[in-house]
């Protein structure tokens, strides 16, 4: 019999990996996320570079409750930023129809394009140097 496995750390992890999941089983495009799926996916990457950080730190200092406390924080910190920002884009969203925030997704969209055109510009010439 076939068989499904996820693994993550938390809820979030597993609930975002089943999503993709999910979107690539119906044909849908995994790469194209809404802005609050975006902001979870950086939240838990944030996350995930506080727990390397802390424990790529020697032993006694990564047990230490100061270094605890700090990761902790910035858990912490992390999850109320995004909930902060989900809240409001949320408030916007009814506020407008959605019309402000999907026009902000795709004009974010065309700014990373443009960007990438510009790096990739600099990046041919350092190498013709």
């Amino acid at each position: 019999m076939p068989e499904l496995t996820f693994e993550g750390e938390t809820h979030g992890e597993i609930l975002v990996k089943v999503r993709r999941w999910l979107a690539s089983v119906e044909g849908e495009d995994p790469s194209t996320l809404s802005a609050v799926e975006a902001l979870n996916q950086g939240a838990e990457l944030t996350k995930e570079a506080l727990r390397i950080i802390a424990s790529s730190a020697p032993e006694p200092i990564a047990e230490s409750d100061v270094v605890k406390g700090l990761t902790n924080m910035g858990y912490k910190v992390t999850d109320a930023t995004k909930d902060a920002v989900v809240s409001g884009l949320d408030s916007i969203e009814e506020a407008t129809g959605g019309g402000v925030v999907q026009q902000a997704g795709r004009a974010a969209g065309k700014v990373v394009y443009q960007m990438n055109s510009t790096m990739a510009r600099q990046l041919l010439r350092s190498l013709r140097s």
